[in-house]
């Protein structure tokens, strides 16, 4: 079982996995740690079921890819692996498949 599977979201929460960043560039060129920058990219993992007072359901679904803010949310680490807890209302974007 996965260990996203065993945390659930509550309320306007989505648990997401940032994409990993480019250490090669397209020439083929080894980029350093430092240069690489921070990955704005993450794929929806799990959500809540929306926010309190009358239930409004959260913007995306599991699997989706969206665009993250540069700073905030809260890191999980579940089985050793880094996830991010973010409100629905931090999302900035879903990409169009």
């Amino acid at each position: 079982m996965a260990a996203f599977r065993k945390f659930l979201p509550l309320f306007d929460r989505v648990l997401v996995e940032r994409l990993t960043a480019e250490t090669v560039t397209k020439g083929g060129i080894m980029l350093p740690e430092k240069s690489q920058g921070k990955v704005l990219q993450a794929t929806v993992v799990a959500v809540g079921p929306g926010s309190k007072g009358h239930v409004q359901p959260v913007s995306v679904k599991v699997g989706e890819k969206v665009l993250l803010p540069e700073y905030g949310g809260t890191k999980v680490v579940l089985d050793d692996k880094d996830y991010f807890l973010f409100r629905d209302g931090d999302i900035l974007g879903k990409y169009a498949e």
